[in-house]
């Protein structure tokens, strides 16, 4: 019992050291992103929609942003409470449903989304259309770009429009000054090389559209003459205006930040000016300047250059990026400057879903799954990103233009359904304007593969051509005849399992028309497997070098024998050694197939010894120099030497060469040398069946040696590999003889030796 508990302590200390390694491994990983500018260098999943933003837009520059980080652990690192919140009146599919946590209000008003809200809004590919694309803006100041007459369109429908500033003091005097809202904008801008229709558009998500708002009424009791435009430091709180007061408190003083920070930040923002301004150097050092240039970005930390990822986000409503994004196209539309040179920067996870998160706002029960083909009836149809008129458009389809259905609207009035187009873009159309297509069944199948003789362990993907075209979207089926020579999988990928011949027949599932193709797996000689790395063999001798080559199932087992000085040492064909004079020499043995592939054996000729020089007792086996029989419970030196008959002397080694005492434990790869005057005269080597480590023991160890030898993790060669086969066939060691030495451990049957 206490050998299978240390065998259990093995394997968990094992698992524990692999799962810190994939930890490490994953952090380090997730730490550095990358950025390829052109469609060209997006996943395919993004690039239809940016062609189709590219046609109306030819100066628009889009860079993807690799981030190196998994989706799903992502989504799980921002589906925490309280970092997305969306309004306490939307509908349930938008809201945190977990007991304790529904309708919580983190901040008034406000309460947790939902896990699909935060993957709505976090998927960009939702938001690649001429309106939302602009969350991905890149927010540097750009004198081509920005002007006082695009600021003012930005505020327009608000009390900053067009209006003079005027402020009050900490003493409740007006202020008032020569300019505009949208002049200091502009300044803030320039002196934050920040894009001041960020700034304006920012303004207007935080504040809203009136100059009353507490945060920058400079009337709030305590805070009067006080200013923060952009709700920085506004945490949440359930006090009544506590998220204002906590930002008008960093208003004040930066909330006990240094004297450098606040003079950084033109901290006190006791003017409009010094609040706009220091509230956008705030920004762009805090945000922008680091790596989160664009508003997604800012609200979801996944590209943070200061290391950390997920904390440092500006926002805490879920849609703000939505939000904005649509404020900034208007005020980029009403200025006219939607035609001029702009850049984009777009996130791009790992393991992303393969069609994009579906909005709350869409009930998945007004839709049934589909997989139909449908062509359109109608010239210029508009595809958009939700089944209502009120989503933005994505592109447009005329006449017979074909798409697949995924979801068939079901419901009440009009009726729009979700569509994939030939060109990958996904969304909705109105029900009406499509009509499906009729079903066409395959007629023929055509396979091809670029070469029909394959290594055991390729894999190769099998092409398949189904006609008419048309009817590819029915379902086909892949066989193999022979798995032991070649599997296929449902995607028409082969493996070549083991030597030998295999039909792969593709059939169709709807009226059996199949079509099928001859594999022939070669298994190529990989390495050879010497019994002896050393032998010591006298003048006159023989002894068989044993040769195997791997894998077992190669198709050319040929083995080629030379001695690199014929001299000291011939070797034939069949492997046998003949010692000639005393010497030292290699012998190779290389594969016919492959003469690279070789192994090599040293051999130390020394002089004849007579047989009556040494002798030994039972239970002790000789053959070829090798020494079996020994008793796995009485393998000590001393024990050995005992039945050891000889008046030459005796150096007991183990299998690392290091000279042992009489106490210690001779097992497989264990050598006696038989010396005179310090020379060695032979050396003979152990093998203890079932001991696959050379340690002297059969226990757990050897167990995983094994098994990692048969799982192909690493390899077993030489005597090892002879100790590991305790059934002593001559195939090699398998799964049976693991079987054999558990058996042996627990006691339940030993290891005859």
């Amino acid at each position: 019992m206490k050998k299978i508990i240390n065998i259990i302590k093995y394997i968990i200390t094992t698992i524990l050291f692999l799962s810190i390694i994939i930890v490490l491994f994953h952090y380090y990983k997730v730490n550095a992103s990358s950025k390829l500018e052109g469609i060209e260098n997006f996943p395919s999943s993004y690039q239809p929609y940016l062609k189709e933003i590219l046609k109306k837009h030819p100066n628009w520059k889009f860079t993807a942003l690799y981030t190196n980080l998994d989706w799903n652990y992502v989504i799980s690192q921002e589906n925490v409470f309280g970092k997305n919140l969306v309004p306490k009146n939307y509908s349930e599919r938008w809201k945190n449903l977990t007991p304790g946590q529904y309708n919580v209000e983190v901040d008034r008003g406000w309460v947790d989304s939902s896990k699909q809200a935060v993957e709505y809004c976090m998927d960009p590919r939702n938001f690649l259309n001429e309106v939302r694309i602009f969350q991905f803006e890149t927010l540097s100041y750009d004198t081509h770009t920005n002007s006082l007459n695009g600021i003012e369109k930005i505020l327009y429908g608000t009390e900053f429009y067009d209006r003079q500033v005027s402020y009050l003091d900490s003493n409740g005097n007006t202020i008032s000054m020569n300019e505009k809202y949208s002049d200091l904008i502009l300044r803030a801008g320039q002196t934050s090389l920040v894009s001041p229709y960020h700034l304006a558009s920012r303004i207007k998500q935080e504040v809203g559209p009136f100059l009353t708002h507490s945060s920058i009424s400079g009337t709030v009791a305590g805070f009067e003459g006080l200013y923060n435009f952009y709700n920085i430091g506004a945490t949440s709180s359930t006090e009544p205006l506590g998220a204002i007061k906590n930002g008008l408190k960093y208003a004040r003083d930066g909330k006990g930040a240094s004297n450098e920070t606040k003079n950084k930040y033109l901290i006190p923002w006791n003017t409009k000016e010094r609040a706009i301004t220091g509230g956008a150097i705030f920004i762009g050092s805090s945000y922008i300047n680091v790596g989160q240039n664009a508003i997604y970005l800012q609200k979801f930390d996944v590209n943070d250059d200061r290391g950390g990822l997920f904390w440092h986000q500006y926002m805490t409503n879920v849609l703000a990026p939505y939000s904005e994004s649509k404020s900034i196209y208007n005020g980029y539309q009403k200025s006219g400057l939607l035609d001029t040179s702009m850049s984009f920067i777009i996130p791009v996870y790992e393991n992303m879903p393969e069609i994009q998160i579906e909005s709350p706002n869409i009930n998945s029960d007004d839709f049934v799954q589909d997989n139909t083909k449908v062509y359109c009836n109608r010239t210029n149809v508009n595809i958009r990103t939700g089944p209502n008129t009120s989503y933005e458009v994505l592109t447009q389809v005329s006449y017979q233009d074909k798409m697949t259905r995924i979801k068939k609207g079901k419901q009440a009035g009009d009726k729009w359904d979700k569509v994939i187009l030939e060109n990958g873009i996904v969304g909705y159309i109105y029900q009406t304007y499509v009509t499906e297509v009729p079903p066409v069944k395959i007629e023929k199948i055509e396979l091809s593969i670029d070469n029909q003789v394959m290594q055991k362990g390729e894999t190769k993907t099998l092409k398949v051509q189904i006609f008419p075209e048309e009817a590819s979207n029915h379902k086909i089926t892949f066989s193999s005849d022979n798995l032991k020579v070649a599997t296929v999988d449902n995607n028409g990928n082969i493996k070549a399992v083991g030597k030998g011949e295999a039909t792969i027949t593709v059939k169709s599932d709807e009226n059996n028309v199949q079509s099928k193709i001859n594999i022939t797996v070669y298994s190529k000689v990989t390495g050879i497997n010497l019994d002896k790395a050393e032998i010591y063999l006298p003048v006159g001798e023989n002894i068989i070098l044993n040769a195997r080559i791997e894998p077992e199932d190669a198709n050319d087992k040929e083995i080629i024998y030379e001695s690199d000085n014929e001299n000291i040492a011939s070797i034939d064909k069949d492997g046998t050694i003949t010692a000639k004079q005393e010497g030292e020499v290699n012998i190779i043995a290389s594969s016919k197939e492959n003469p690279d592939i070789k192994a090599i054996c040293k051999l130390i000729v020394v002089r004849k010894m007579e047989d009556s020089e040494i002798s030994f007792d039972s239970p002790l086996r000789v053959n070829n120099l090798e020494i079996s029989g020994l008793d796995y419970n009485q393998n000590t030196v001393e024990y050995v030497k005992s039945k050891i008959t000889t008046n030459l002397e005796l150096e007991f080694v183990n299998n690392k060469d290091e000279i042992l005492g009489s106490a210690n434990l001779l097992g497989t790869g264990s050598k006696i040398r038989v010396k005179e005057n310090g020379k060695i005269l032979r050396e003979y080597v152990i093998i203890l069946y079932g001991d696959d480590n050379g340690d002297g023991k059969i226990n757990g160890v050897d167990l995983l040696v094994l098994q990692r030898h048969i799982l192909e993790i690493e390899e077993m060669k030489g005597i090892y590999l002879k100790a590991a086969n305790v059934r002593k066939t001559a195939t090699k060691a398998t799964s049976i003889d693991l079987l054999l030495i558990q058996r042996h451990i627990l006691e339940i049957k030993f290891i005859e030796q």
